[in-house]
C-alpha cells in the first residue's frame, strides 16, 4: 500500500491550506477591514437621528417627484434598486426594449418638467442597476425643477449640489454627485 502515504499527506495539506485560506486569511482580513474602516466595512449604512437604517451610500434608493433629485434607473428585478438581484438589463444599443425604457425614463422626467438634452447617466440603469451617483451635468439639469417644488432660490439649490460633489482621483475631471446625499441634505435644509 504504496499510495497510503501520498494520499495521507495530500489531505493533510488539503485540510491545512483550506483551514489557512478559508476560514483564517477571511477572518483576518475581515477583522483589519472593521478595525482600520468600520463605516465601510458595515455597508457604509446611514442612519436617521434615532439610529435606524435609512439606507447606504453605496446604493441607490427610489426618488420621485419634483422635490426630489432623480437618480440613475434601476434595473434590478423584483423592486427598484433590489441589492439582492443586481445586475443590468443587458440591453445592447439596437434592442428596442433599451430604446423603450429610455423613452419611458423620458416621459417621466418631461412629467416633473425636466427639460433635456437628458445625459446618458439620467436616463440609462448602470451596469449594476444600483448606482447611487450622477453625474454634474445630471443633477445641475434638474436644479430649477426642485427648486420651484420646494420654494427656494435656484442658486441655493445649485450651490447645494456643488458642496455635495464627489471627485473621482483616477478621473479628475469626472465629477458626480451622491443623490441619496444630496436629497438627505435637502430635507436636513441644507440649503443656505
Amino acid at each position: 500500500m504504496i499510495w497510503r502515504k501520498p494520499l495521507k499527506t495530500a489531505f493533510l495539506l488539503f485540510g491545512v491550506l483550506l483551514l489557512i485560506t478559508g476560514v483564517v486569511y477571511p477572518l483576518f482580513v475581515a477583522g483589519v477591514a472593521d478595525l482600520a474602516f468600520p463605516h465601510q466595512a458595515h455597508g457604509s449604512l446611514v442612519r436617521n437621528e434615532s439610529g435606524a437604517v435609512m439606507g447606504s451610500e453605496l446604493i441607490g434608493l427610489h426618488f420621485t417627484g419634483p422635490r426630489y433629485f432623480e437618480g440613475r434607473p434601476s434595473s434590478t428585478q423584483g423592486a427598484t434598486y433590489n441589492a439582492a438581484q443586481s445586475g443590468g438589463s443587458n440591453l445592447g444599443p439596437s434592442n428596442p426594449a433599451l430604446l423603450r425604457d429610455v423613452n419611458m425614463t423620458i416621459l417621466h422626467l418631461k412629467s416633473l418638467g425636466i427639460t433635456g438634452p437628458w445625459p446618458g447617466d439620467l436616463v440609462t440603469s448602470s451596469a449594476s442597476g444600483l448606482d447611487p451617483h450622477i453625474t454634474l451635468d445630471a443633477a445641475l439639469l434638474q436644479v430649477p425643477v426642485v427648486a420651484k417644488a420646494r420654494g427656494i432660490n435656484e442658486e441655493d439649490v445649485r450651490t447645494l449640489v456643488i458642496e455635495n460633489i464627489v471627485s473621482n482621483p483616477f478621473l479628475p475631471h469626472h465629477e458626480y454627485v451622491n443623490v441619496f446625499s444630496l436629497n438627505r441634505a435637502l430635507d436636513r435644509g441644507g440649503v443656505p
